[in-house]
């Protein structure tokens, strides 16, 4: 991809919270540019072979943050991959770091009200599971915004996927 080589980018990142669309997006600005797609969570369960629900369970957050940053931090090394970050793993000094260094990083910004509607029926969430969910996301914004908000792009989630995409595209294609 040429938006690679003149910007000495090694990938592109997207951030958000849960719900917000990093999975479906990234999945789709991969095929778009015909690079592998990487998801923290989904590599997470992988390497521990354990689901996110279990560790949180069982090991508690911290234990899963470790994880997270560690898997992240590997990640964010490779090269011509869109990652989908964990909501969480920006609080990470060493993963933003990294993220500043070596990729073109998007924010997929979503209103708490839409992001509960989208999550309403899952059970994968462990921060989310027997809470008000209202006050719980909004409440990781309020921790998150300010690492959110210095994103190389932040880009309005509430269209179809494919908008949003060409969106993306519009603004790297530019760069």
């Amino acid at each position: 991809m040429q938006f690679f080589k003149k910007n000495s980018v090694k990938n592109l990142c997207l951030l958000g919270l849960m719900g917000s669309g990093k999975s479906v997006i990234g999945k789709e600005l991969s095929k778009f540019h015909n690079i592998d797609f990487l998801d923290t969570d989904h590599i997470i369960e992988e390497e521990t072979g354990k689901k996110i629900g279990f560790i949180f369970k069982n090991y508690g957050e911290l234990y899963f943050r470790e994880i997270e940053e560690k898997i992240c931090l590997k990640l964010l090394e490779r090269r011509n991959c869109v990652i989908a970050l964990g909501g969480g793993s920006i609080v990470s000094r060493k993963v933003r770091e990294l993220i500043n260094k070596n990729s073109f990083s998007i924010y997929l910004k979503v209103d708490i009200k839409t992001l509960v509607d989208r999550i309403k029926n899952t059970r994968k969430r462990p921060l989310l599971n027997n809470v008000d969910r209202n006050e719980v996301l909004g409440r990781l914004f309020e921790q998150r915004k300010k690492f959110y908000n210095k994103a190389n792009l932040i880009i309005e989630n509430n269209f179809e996927k494919q908008e949003i995409v060409h969106k993306i595209n519009s603004v790297i294609e530019k760069l």
